[in-house]
């Protein structure tokens, strides 16, 4: 058991030495459909198997034995179809703004499409909902470094529109064929979307006030 001292002493040692994970090693979700979901994330991010058996799948994108896993809950309830409190999403950085619009287009081939298409400075994002409704981002930096995306979140633009401004993913994908400078593409407005299109971020009500 740890006494007063020792918790002390620990707490001390952690904030100097500032400990924090070595990186985001994989996530895991809990599923109804099992194999529905396994075709959709393997389809989508190319997974290869690490294991696999009726109640759980480990599968991986890269050298790291697993990223994704999955655990066959169908004997658990769903989830509540309305808006709830939890985790939003689970966001993905692809390596050039070209691998991501051509991800966007394998993956309309296969009748996958994003709801939601959006610059939100640091970073040009598509939202794709799985088949039971969990939100994935697929995203690419805007920025070189990270230092210059970390300074867009102290910058005017970002206090007077901190959500961004939605894009057509078609449109973009045909201006990089055009030669369109990279650069110029990852600009917010570089493929507007006509208002009425636009996506309505939320609807949930403003928190309660302090």
């Amino acid at each position: 058991m740890n006494d007063a001292s020792t918790v002390g002493t620990a707490t001390a040692l952690n904030a100097e030495s500032a400990i924090v994970p070595k990186k985001l090693a994989h996530y895991v979700i809990r599923t109804r459909n099992f194999e529905k979901m396994l075709a959709w994330y393997r389809t989508v991010f190319l997974l290869k198997t690490s294991f696999e058996a009726p109640v759980i799948a480990f599968l991986t994108y890269d050298d790291e034995h697993h990223r994704i896993a999955f655990l066959n809950t169908a004997h658990l309830p769903p989830a509540p179809e309305q808006k709830c409190a939890g985790i939003d999403h689970v966001a993905f950085t692809y390596g050039s703004l070209s691998d991501l619009l051509l991800t966007y287009e394998r993956l309309k081939g296969e009748g996958i499409l994003p709801f939601w298409c959006i610059n939100h400075g640091p970073t040009s994002s598509m939202y794709y909902r799985d088949p039971e409704g969990n939100e994935i981002e697929l995203q690419v930096d805007n920025y070189d470094s990270i230092e210059e995306a970390t300074a867009y979140f102290s910058s005017p633009a970002f206090a007077a529109n901190p959500i961004g401004v939605d894009f057509d993913p078609d449109v973009l994908l045909q201006k990089l064929r055009a030669g369109v400078p990279v650069a110029e593409l990852l600009r917010q407005g570089a493929a507007p979307v006509a208002s009425e299109k636009a996506y309505v971020f939320t609807t949930l009500p403003p928190p309660p006030a302090a």
